[in-house]
């Protein structure tokens, strides 16, 4: 308990209030009711033959069949009305491949999806660096949504051939015994697949989920701001602030002029004189040796 009270207090839980984890849990709640409906379905449907001969009539033939539809491997037992000898048939069709697919699809939509909300829950900050997860997360998500596309319409398809395949009038045109006028064959009730056809709409149900959740992850990864041209990847350096400005450059230079340099003062006097001699320009003049000799 304590393992998970710490888990608890470190999630971040209100990001299943927004639309990035509320389309997730939504995602996370119908994958379950699309593979649970499909891959749990048992069904049944009964039959009956009256033969000409009374005792060699079964007014109650069962014909069980379930997920995932094998259609091929089902059979039952009906009477010939041939001196109280039985035949046994097999239903037609392979209808495994879509039912399986739809199931296998829901069942790892259903990991994802739980695996993508611990992400946004716990390591919601991991996930947004440098835009990597959101990315990953988008073109996990577009194949999903191609996915469910798939698998639905794949099994909306086989639904309504195993349908058309477990029709208790279209069985009975197997019975030879029902080829004879004299013989009465009918159909007692029709299999129950009120289950299939809500996991075919489960299925259509995740498909605009995973379409929807697209545009919220996508803007998650930051191709919208640089399609925009207002991105900045993460890597790249800011400028640096104008702090030169401040410190000097931007300041007048007590030692310029009036031409904004440094102008040395050209006019002190100093030089070479006429007699050949060095004026430096002090005010106090050197002594000459004349006057000492």
């Amino acid at each position: 308990m304590d393992v998970v009270n710490q888990l608890v207090a470190q999630g971040q839980f209100t990001v299943i209030k927004q639309p990035l984890g509320f389309i997730k849990a939504l995602q996370w709640i119908f994958a379950i009711f699309a593979f649970s409906t499909c891959g749990s379905y048992s069904g049944m449907f009964k039959m009956s033959v009256e033969c000409s001969n009374r005792s060699e009539s079964d007014l109650g033939i069962e014909v069980e069949f379930e997920y995932p539809f094998r259609l091929h491997q089902v059979y039952f037992d009906a009477p010939t009305c041939k001196g109280g000898d039985k035949e046994r048939l097999f239903l037609v069709g392979d209808y495994s491949s879509s039912a399986e697919f739809f199931v296998t699809i829901g069942v790892f939509s259903f990991l994802y999806s739980m695996a993508a909300l611990a992400v946004y829950c716990f390591i919601l900050e991991k996930y947004r660096e440098n835009n990597k997860g959101p990315q990953i997360d988008f073109v996990v998500t577009a194949v999903f949504a191609f996915m469910w596309l798939v698998s639905s319409c794949a099994w909306a398809k086989g639904l309504s051939d195993v349908k058309t395949a477990t029709d208790p009038e279209r069985v009975i045109t197997l019975i030879q015994a029902c080829e004879e006028r004299e013989n009465k064959c009918r159909e007692i009730h029709d299999p129950k697949v009120s289950g299939l056809n809500t996991s075919v709409a489960f299925g259509f149900i995740n498909l605009i989920l995973w379409i929807g959740n697209l545009w919220f992850v996508f803007k998650e990864t930051g191709w919208k701001a640089a399609l925009a041209g207002t991105y900045v990847p993460s890597q790249e350096k800011q400028p640096a602030p104008d702090s030169y400005a401040q410190e000097g450059y931007g300041q007048q230079d007590p030692y310029a002029g009036s031409q904004g340099g440094y102008q040395p003062d050209y006019g002190q006097q100093g030089g070479y004189n006429e007699d050949g001699g060095y004026n430096q320009g002090y005010d106090q003049q050197p002594t000459s040796y004349s006057n000492q000799m």
